[in-house]
């Protein structure tokens, strides 16, 4: 398609709805970037127009910052994502704080950190759960919506899909159905790699106001995959044994997300080897025997998450996604006795998974358009009104569906009386977006057996230094602490649910990082909140990364918990550089390591140094590069 048929486009549209337009897209995947591209570039071009854009999670391949970053970079990102990516131009405008006047960007969920510190993004966030988006479009006026849509042929013409993003269309249209006074142009563009889903997302052609066939020239969107830390690990394997056969699963992205998937095959798959991991006992296990366990998936799980993602396709290929779920309460019922096959012979027609929106690798979307005709009907997308809440049309059918849940989720601090960080920081900074996150914590505390797990890293490190993630308290939270319920560091699990403050802050504290334990006491003793008396127990005392690394040493020589679990984008040399340049990154905090790693050198790399154009160093800049690059490759390789 030429840039003069996207400017006949909009032409048309502006015809309709006149210079004011309030432009909704869809997060993540399903933005139609060339056709977008051409509603921001007119509005450049003609200041009279007014576009104002609704969104989140506005996707671009990142840009390069330092030379090493570029060297280490360009070449993954052409290959990745191809020569000529349609760049989001309003998204490098917005990150460069460089918007026109007449042009505003509202977003509400970034993608994490990216927006720290920039004035424009910070002012137009607009914190709202993801259940109430297609409201606050509405609110805003919306006028036009553009998204990506699958096709197929049928007997009686084309059959259409929304695909990745449901989630807020249907909500939204649903919503204008009852504000007869809104006008609101829906455009379709068909993009021919979308997978064409299953469920509420399959649409007629009179769903959309038109729909543009052409190509739109656009490689589907593919998150690189990340690796995956001991800490990870280590948190994902407690939270796995919590999960209940004949369960429910909901869970999020990121690499703490993947070492829960990689957990649960493991307790699939190598079951023996899984359970040596749990000989020695952590903080919180009783829990585990009274709504989890270690052994493998019989009945197996069902998905209902807000977001489809490489997990749940891992999850399928180890034999665990395998619990069906219907549409009818009496037959829900007995499946959910165990006799539905013998009653009624619908053994196998079940559904698998329902979910809002989808976003992962290229491997992801290429097995979901490989599904067979027997196996795509199991896997439906709706909106994230249905999925996200238990409010929609029959929810005693989604209880019953939806049993044992364990809503599975990351968060960046919990305070000591439970109340959890997720999104923001405290000069009220945002660092995502709450999204779908506080809906399904209270879902949990809604459903009988229902339970919200937030997944925690102990400590992090930022500037070279380490802080604990449990603070005594922070003035800002996501998820308050009356709704507190399980948390999992890689230090245990703390069961917080219809717990006292002290019983709270106690349980915190042994899934703490010891380094911080006393201080932690300490603050909860001056406030009166803790008995000055209560010791912390022996088993927690020692809470350690060694400690965590001792615990995984019997599952890593036997082969297991491998740095990218289910493969990588980068080359074996590539990962390789990766851990290289991040040593030499930290070595920026510490001139006098600097200097000593300057001096020590390292054996030459030819063809690491290759890869990186640094082979045949062009002036002193460069041969210092080369040189801390060998003596960062030495440390990682021996």
């Amino acid at each position: 398609m030429h840039n003069n048929d996207y400017a006949s486009i909009v032409d048309e549209v502006l015809a309709q709805i006149g210079k004011h337009v309030v432009l909704g897209l869809p997060l993540g995947l399903g933005k139609p970037n060339r056709l977008i591209n051409a509603f921001y570039h007119r509005a450049c071009a003609d200041s009279s127009i007014r576009l104002d854009i609704f969104t989140a999670l506005s996707l671009n391949p990142p840009k390069p910052g330092s030379e090493l970053e570029q060297r280490f970079l360009q070449p993954f990102l052409k290959r990745h994502f191809g020569e000529d990516y349609p760049r989001l131009a309003y998204a490098d405008a917005l990150a460069a704080q460089q918007l026109p006047a007449n042009i505003t960007v509202t977003e509400f969920y970034f993608q994490s950190g990216s927006m720290l510190g920039n004035a424009e993004a910070q002012r137009h966030y607009v914190s709202s759960n993801y259940t109430h988006v297609a409201r606050d479009l509405a609110d805003r006026g919306v006028n036009l919506i553009l998204q990506l849509v699958a096709r197929r042929p049928t007997e009686s013409g084309w059959e259409y899909s929304l695909s990745c993003n449901p989630d807020v269309t249907l909500d939204l249209a649903e919503e204008l159905r009852h504000r007869t006074d809104s006008k609101c142009l829906m455009l379709a563009q068909v993009h021919p790699e979308l997978p064409f889903m299953a469920g509420d997302a399959v649409v007629s052609e009179d769903f959309f106001h038109r729909i543009i066939n052409d190509n739109p020239e656009q490689r589907l969107f593919a998150l690189p995959r990340s690796p995956v830390t001991s800490q990870d690990y280590a948190v994902g394997m407690n939270a796995s044994a919590l999960v209940a056969d004949g369960g429910t699963l909901q869970i999020g992205i990121g690499s703490l997300s993947d070492a829960l998937v990689y957990s649960l095959s493991q307790r699939q798959q190598n079951n023996e080897a899984y359970r040596g991991y749990f000989n020695q006992a952590l903080p919180g296990q009783a829990l585990v025997d009274a709504i989890g366990g270690y052994d493998s998936f019989d009945t197996g799980l069902y998905g209902a998450s807000e977001m489809f993602l490489d997990g749940f396709m891992h999850l399928y290929q180890a034999g665990i996604l395998k619990r069906e779920v219907f549409d009818d309460e009496h037959l829900q019922s007995l499946a959910n006795a165990g006799g539905i096959a013998a009653e009624a012979g619908t053994d196998g027609s079940g559904a698998l998974l329902d979910a809002a929106f989808f976003l992962g690798t290229d491997d992801f979307y290429r097995w979901l358009r490989q599904l067979t005709a027997a196996e795509w009907p199991r896997f439906r997308m709706s909106s994230v009104g249905r999925i996200n809440q238990l409010y929609g049309d029959n929810p005693a059918l989604e209880k019953l569906q939806r049993q044992k849940a364990r809503f599975i989720n990351t968060c960046m601090m919990v305070s000591l009386t439970g109340a959890a960080t997720s999104d923001s920081l405290k000069d009220h900074q945002l660092v995502s977006g709450v999204g779908g996150q506080y809906n399904f914590v209270a879902m949990a505390h809604a459903m009988r057996g229902g339970r919200s797990i937030l997944l925690l890293r102990s400590t992090r490190e930022s500037g070279g230094e380490i802080t604990s993630g449990i603070v005594w308290e922070y003035p800002y939270c996501t998820i308050p602490r009356h709704l507190r319920d399980i948390v999992v560091t890689e230090y245990g699990i703390a069961d917080l649910r219809g717990a006292t403050d002290e019983e709270c802050i106690k349980a915190l504290i042994c899934i703490s990082d010891s380094r911080f334990q006393q201080n932690l006491k300490h603050k909860a003793v001056t406030a009166g909140k803790l008995d000055p008396n209560w010791t912390i127990p022996a088993v927690a005392a020692t809470n350690s990364p060694a400690s965590i690394e001792s615990r995984l040493n019997a599952l890593r020589l036997t082969g297991n918990l491998p740095r990218y679990p289910f493969g990588s984008d980068f080359t074996a040399l590539e990962q390789k550089l990766m851990a290289a340049l991040q040593r030499m990154k930290r070595l920026k905090h510490s001139k006098l390591q600097m200097v000593s790693a300057l001096l020590r050198g390292g054996p030459d790399a030819p063809e690491a140094l290759s890869r990186m154009g640094l082979a045949k160093p062009r002036g002193p800049q460069q041969w210092l590069y080369a040189r801390m690059l060998r003596w960062a490759l030495a440390q990682i390789t021996h």
